[in-house]
């Protein structure tokens, strides 16, 4: 995730607006692009009214993403009116905008704007933006196959492995670290795109020639109607955790937003992970039509049998509804690897790419970076560092490294700020139900008191077996892991993966890296033992 990503989280909608721009100048389009006119585009939209004639060539959301010839979208948003913003988009070559009754009262008090072309609708524009964007794009989507992943946790590493399993050949991905066409990364900002964006997204991968596109498809896109417009030929459920009470409210509206992918208004096949609770009740629902798929010995259309894992890989049979087989090896540890490596093949297989054409990438691909990855040490111990920072997702990767580890495992953890603050106990908690050492510190604790979070996290420790150090700054955090750590030992630090920063009060970015730290954490303890043995 990108410093910009991290400073405009997914449930962000602040209207559009300069500011909201910036986070959001990456633009990613294809070349050719049929102009259409503001009559042709009224004519999708209900009850909407041309104010002048215009052509337009693209659709912006915000200022800093717009190209000459754009209809720009000036809607509302929870700070203030996208129309406040139409100036600075007619300067950077809007030809035309979209908005509401209240947007069009703003545009016209606006000195130079009188003229300017304009839709104007009755409704919020969001609500039927996706269509529009789909069909003034040409419906990208009708000629690819294309495969959404929803999920608490793994959806950037299934979208991968889909990606690692074509080998990276006339293969798409939409996600959170990022878009790639071929194996070639192209910028992006949030987790789903929204609508217009991904619209030209799909666009430009259909020509560039790529055959199946897989997207990360979060409860948020869902929600906030980005994939609108979109009919995916396979949704893919991974799980359900804890997480975004803080925008869905309760667990029920958060567990329902993803099943939305799963309906056939959303998606020609759900493909459905038993092994999960929420999982086994969506496979269930006498309103979906689902496949399910299981790693751990369950009934299911797809299945892992032949289970083996390992400290270096694992090994695994996966079998179709057809009788289809074909076994795997992988560089990849542990049981959720496996899982979302059954996810990615079937569906896959779904789309006409077969089990046996994916065994070759599967097998050379070490993972995605910061997602339980094994940082290089010259030490007697292992170091592992990961994004994971709901509770399921620790639970599930230190569940995964206590059967690879002789010793002790010593977890660092922390949690965000500004966010879900149920969890926070619950993350506690599953770290220290499978850690001998807990550590709890700082991840981005943004406007809340970093004392303040880790209590809440140290509150969740309470009555397990762990030894429990509340330490402030992530990187001492860090350091006092390396200087515990012994023999045989794991240290794994959880919540930031890939990311290089930390965000602080009123936004402020400070840099960090876990892997750096940890290399430093040895370079002192090398120091120390060296001056220790020529004291001796």
């Amino acid at each position: 995730m990108s410093i910009e990503q991290s400073c405009a989280p997914e449930p962000s909608d602040a209207g559009t607006s300069s500011t909201a721009g910036a986070v959001a100048a990456v633009v990613n389009r294809p070349d050719h692009v049929r102009p259409r006119t503001l009559d042709e585009v009224a004519a999708r939209l209900p009850s909407a009214r041309v104010t002048e004639s215009a052509t337009v060539t693209g659709i912006s959301l915000t200022t800093a993403s717009t190209r000459e010839g754009d209809l720009f979208l000036a809607q509302p948003g929870a700070r203030t009116h996208g129309a406040r913003f139409v100036a600075d988009a007619v300067a950077a070559g809007a030809a035309a905008v979209l908005t509401d009754a209240e947007g069009a009262a703003i545009i016209a008090e606006t000195p130079g704007l009188d003229q300017l072309a304009r839709i104007v609708v009755d409704e919020h524009p969001r609500r039927f933006l996706g269509g529009l964007a789909a069909w003034f794009y040409g419906y990208p989507a009708q000629a690819l196959k294309t495969i959404g992943i929803t999920g608490t946790q793994g959806k950037t590493s299934t979208t991968y492995l889909v990606d690692a399993a074509r080998g990276s050949v006339r293969s798409g991905v939409i996600g959170s670290m990022g878009t790639r066409i071929d194996g070639v990364a192209v910028p992006s900002t949030l987790t789903t795109p929204e609508a217009p964006q991904m619209q030209a997204l799909l666009a430009l991968m259909r020509e560039r020639g790529v055959e199946v596109v897989s997207s990360e498809v979060s409860s948020h896109a869902i929600t906030m109607n980005r994939v609108a417009g979109l009919h995916f030929d396979v949704g893919v459920f991974l799980n359900l955790g804890h997480d975004h009470r803080d925008f869905h409210g309760t667990q029920e509206a958060y567990l329902l937003a993803k099943r939305e992918l799963l309906t056939s208004a959303m998606s020609g096949v759900g493909l459905v992970n038993v092994d999960d609770r929420a999982g086994r009740r969506l496979h269930a629902d006498p309103e979906l039509h689902t496949q399910s798929y299981s790693v751990t010995g369950r009934e299911a259309d797809w299945r892992a049998v032949d289970v083996e894992l390992g400290l270096h890989g694992s090994s695994f049979t996966v079998v179709g509804p057809e009788g289809q087989s074909a076994r795997f090896t992988t560089p990849m540890v542990g049981e959720f690897s496996v899982s979302n490596i059954v996810a990615a093949v079937a569906a896959l297989d779904i789309v006409g790419h077969p089990l046996s054409a994916s065994v070759a990438g599967i097998a050379t691909f070490t993972g995605v970076e910061g997602r339980v990855q094994f940082v290089p040490v010259d030490a007697p111990f292992q170091v592992v560092i990961d994004a994971g920072h709901k509770p399921e997702a620790i639970n599930a990767l230190l569940r995964a490294m206590r059967p690879l580890t002789p010793a002790r495992i010593i977890t660092v953890i922390g949690s965000n700020g500004n966010r879900d603050m149920h969890k926070r106990p619950l993350m506690g908690r599953f770290a220290a139900m499978a850690s001998d050492i807990v550590i709890v510190t700082d991840d981005n604790p943004a406007d809340e008191d970093p004392a303040t979070i880790r209590r809440a996290v140290v509150a969740g420790t309470r009555g397990s077996r762990a030894q429990v150090f509340d330490v402030a700054g992530r990187a001492e955090a860090i350091h006092k892991a390396v200087e515990l750590a012994e023999e045989g030992d794991l240290i794994a630090i959880v919540g930031k993966g890939d990311e290089r920063h930390q965000i602080m009060r009123d936004g402020v970015i400070v840099p960090h890296s876990d892997p750096d730290e940890v290399e430093w954490a040895l370079q002192r303890r090398r120091a120390a033992a060296a001056a220790a043995a020529s004291e001796g």
